[in-house]
């Protein structure tokens, strides 16, 4: 029974594999790109290309095993909802009002240190954050909160 069970489960996670999917990468820099809306420095660039555009962009570099289910499902959920939460390649199109509170929400992740997500860090070593990186995350959202054009 057991060797039954277990044979059934192989064959359920091989057939996964095959299930159709949609990668979360794009070739090109949108008209919504919170580069329209915002400078970017060239450190802060970096910075967030490094730690958040994986989950938080509409350009995700997957690493060898997304390919692999359940881990592709699983990561896939992960930067659906990352992208509700803030997409940088659609912030131009939100409101003055969301796209100051999503200022507001680096800011306090930075000063808080909950973002990036630890469980993103345990495999992208590269992307904790040092103070000093941070500081200049909080200072650049701050600058773009301040200049932010009103609608």
């Amino acid at each position: 029974m057991k060797k039954k069970i277990l044979i059934g489960l192989g064959v359920v996670l091989v057939l996964a594999q095959f299930l159709p999917r949609n990668k979360n990468i794009s070739t090109v820099v949108g008209e919504q790109d919170i580069s329209k809306v915002a400078t970017i420095p060239a450190d802060v660039e970096d910075i967030l290309k490094k730690t958040c555009y994986d989950c938080h962009s509409n350009n995700t570099v997957y690493p060898w095993y997304a390919v692999i289910q359940p881990t592709r499902i699983w990561m896939d959920h992960h930067v659906k909802e990352g992208k509700q939460h803030l997409n940088f390649s659609e912030f131009a199109s939100y409101t003055e009002k969301k796209a100051k509170h999503k200022l507001d929400e680096i800011i306090e992740s930075q000063e808080e240190g909950w973002m990036p997500l630890t469980s993103y860090t345990l495999i992208h070593k590269n992307a904790k954050l040092t103070d000093k990186e941070q500081s200049t995350i909080i200072e650049w959202a701050k600058q773009v909160k301040e200049a932010y054009p009103s609608n």
